[in-house]
């Protein structure tokens, strides 16, 4: 930063003085962001033929396992509410009305845990708890993917209609918004940071 005027140098000291108290959570959004632009950089799948390539490779059996592990519990969920639906394949799901669910390779939540990998490791805290932290938000996101593609099927039932606003709105928001508290209880409550050396 030698060749920064001394005016533009007191600036940015004081820009960032004023951004400190934000300054993890500007890390959360960057390293949101970041990944997100890394995954659609990386995966790219076709829903229509359930294809997925990670750049040139053929990662579809991975993601089509995930898919039927996903909607085999989101059949049993369901069916603890709801007698009507039953298992076309291995990841559809239908009611006698006509409504119901496909389980695709992005309604697993492998993007989110990638996402929230990214985040834990860009956060600044030691890595002892990081080690079982991680581990910790994959259960609660892969638990949470669950419920969610469990509720949608069962609106699906009877108002086929709601899909889009449920899936691209409502409950993708939710999901980041858990992937948001999970990390606030991170940083508030389970992080512990080493003191700086003067």
């Amino acid at each position: 930063m030698k060749f920064l005027s001394p005016k533009l140098k007191s600036k940015l000291a004081e820009l960032w003085s004023k951004l400190e108290p934000y300054k993890d959570v500007l890390i959360f959004v960057v390293a949101l962001f970041v990944s997100n632009w890394i995954w659609k950089l990386c995966i790219h799948g076709d829903e229509d033929n359930i294809a997925v390539t990670l750049f040139c490779w053929d990662i579809t059996p991975f993601f089509q396992y995930l898919s039927e592990m996903t909607a085999s519990a989101v059949y049993w969920v369901v069916s603890l509410f709801r007698d009507t639906v039953y298992q076309v394949d291995a990841i559809t799901l239908r009611f006698p009305t006509g409504g119901g669910s496909k389980i695709v390779w992005s309604c697993t939540p492998v993007k989110q845990s990638f996402i929230w990998l990214c985040i834990l490791l860009a956060t600044i805290g030691d890595w002892k708890s990081k080690v079982w932290f991680i581990p910790f938000g994959w259960i609660c996101i892969f638990l949470f993917n669950i419920l969610r593609i469990s509720a949608i099927t069962m609106f699906m039932e009877f108002h086929p209609d709601w899909f889009e606003i449920l899936h691209t709105y409502i409950f993708k928001y939710l999901f980041y918004g858990v992937m948001f508290l999970l990390w606030v209880w991170y940083v508030e409550k389970l992080r512990t940071i080493k003191p700086q050396s003067t």
